[in-house]
């Protein structure tokens, strides 16, 4: 539902993540919803009379955000209780959830576990305000693994296309390419596993793989076939390496790696997603937010690591993703992620993480992530420059003077 009105943005400094360098007195102009034309100021557009004008005033105008790994669905931190609550429920909660993503600044997400096609359906057709959702169905998890919600003594894990769990579990070859076979059937844009254990699941060890070595070749054979691809929860280099060697291309998470981790993420061209804010939120709000006791016990099992492991995916020139994977009452800290990474990296590697590298991840270089002519309009117009200091932008409330989602402007303060 973009809104079809022309729109100019004059006086704009463009930040080109790619280059990770400003482009000062540019034009932006907008048409039913992408990007039609950047010039320099001095090549007015044409036509003006029919266009709404919008004046950046020399601001820095910079592409929408992408958060790698998200869970909308995700209004409480006990997984396992969310699920057994009514789907309508759920989804004026992740209506809630969606609508704060975009008051961030981010203009995509990608949801690494329970949103389908009517949620994604609902924002783009403008039932639900918020960003643009790549979807991926029910992760997969091995019986006992991280998506396993259920506690010792029950016996039936519930995950009917209607309930609001985030995963489904199937064992063996064949109940895997089913389940991979079915997501895609219904959209799914990406396929999960759980490729080791978890800290939001009650019976499963942190250190543990899941999933056989065919199981997990099974799930991106099918991916592969259909142009989708497998993302892999793992924290182990065990369970990193396993999943990479059998063409995971996202790994998630990634905490407790080491270095031998390092050449097959270069060798398979693979992305990681670190989800830094993820930690320190459930270390101190977990409990508050629903944690159960024994998964809070396991979130210092991988607090402190998740820096080192930062550390040498940047070192090791490692594609690297912006996500968060925050739940509960913590969304309201998506963007605590741009500070805990400006500790080991650059200002311009952590906006590229968000930006154009998230872009080529999600299969959609070109077309978010950058401001040029034929991708989508999202932009943002930020007070201050993020290349300086990257921190800004967890202020959005004063730093975001403008956001625009597919032309239609979302937020605007500078009148």
């Amino acid at each position: 539902m973009a809104d079809q009105r022309r729109v100019i943005i004059r006086n704009a400094s463009i930040l080109d993540p790619a280059a990770g360098e400003l482009l000062p007195d540019r034009v932006i102009t907008v048409e039913g919803g992408d990007i039609a034309e950047v010039a320099e100021s001095t090549a007015a557009p044409a036509r003006t009379t029919d266009a709404r004008l919008v004046d950046a005033r020399g601001r820095v105008v910079m592409p929408g955000l992408i958060d790698g790994h998200v869970h909308v669905l995700a209004y409480t931190a006990d997984l396992p209780a969310a699920a057994e609550q009514s789907p309508f429920y759920v989804a004026a909660r992740a209506s809630e959830i969606l609508r704060g993503m975009l008051d961030r600044g981010f203009t995509t997400v990608r949801d690494a576990a329970g949103a389908e096609y009517g949620l994604a359906d609902a924002v783009r057709e403008g039932y639900f305000v918020g960003p643009r959702v790549m979807f991926g169905g029910k992760a997969l998890s091995q019986t006992g693994g991280h998506g396993d919600g259920r506690q010792r003594g029950r016996e039936v894990h519930d995950d009917a296309y209607c309930a609001p769990s985030h995963c489904r579990v199937v064992d063996g070859v064949d109940e895997v390419r089913r389940a991979v076979r079915d997501e895609i059937r219904k959209g799914a844009e990406h396929i999960k596993l759980m490729l080791g254990g978890g800290v939001a699941s009650p019976t499963d060890r942190i250190d543990s793989t899941q999933f056989s070595v065919d199981e997990i070749r099974a799930a991106v054979q099918e991916a592969t076939a259909a142009n989708r691809y497998v993302l892999g929860h793992a924290y182990t280099s065990r369970a990193v390496n396993r999943g990479l060697a059998a063409g995971v291309r996202s790994i998630e998470h990634g905490n407790l790696m080491d270095s031998s981790s390092i050449p097959l993420f270069l060798e398979h061209d693979a992305f990681y997603v670190p989800t830094l804010a993820t930690y320190s939120a459930l270390a101190e709000e977990g409990p508050a937010a629903g944690l159960p006791p024994e998964s809070f016990g396991k979130v210092f099992e991988v607090l402190d690591a998740g820096r080192r492991a930062l550390e040498l995916a940047h070192r090791g020139g490692v594609k690297i993703v912006y996500g968060t994977d925050l739940l509960g009452d913590m969304h309201y800290r998506q963007l605590t992620e741009f500070a805990l990474r400006a500790q080991v990296q650059p200002a311009a590697d952590i906006l590229r993480s968000a930006t154009t590298t998230a872009a080529e991840l999600l299969g959609m270089a070109g077309r978010i992530g950058t401001i040029a002519p034929g991708a989508a309009a999202d932009l943002l117009v930020v007070d201050g420059n993020p290349l300086d200091d990257v921190t800004l932008l967890t202020k959005p409330d004063d730093a975001l003077r403008l956001i625009m989602h597919g032309g239609r402007v979302h937020k605007n303060t500078l009148d």
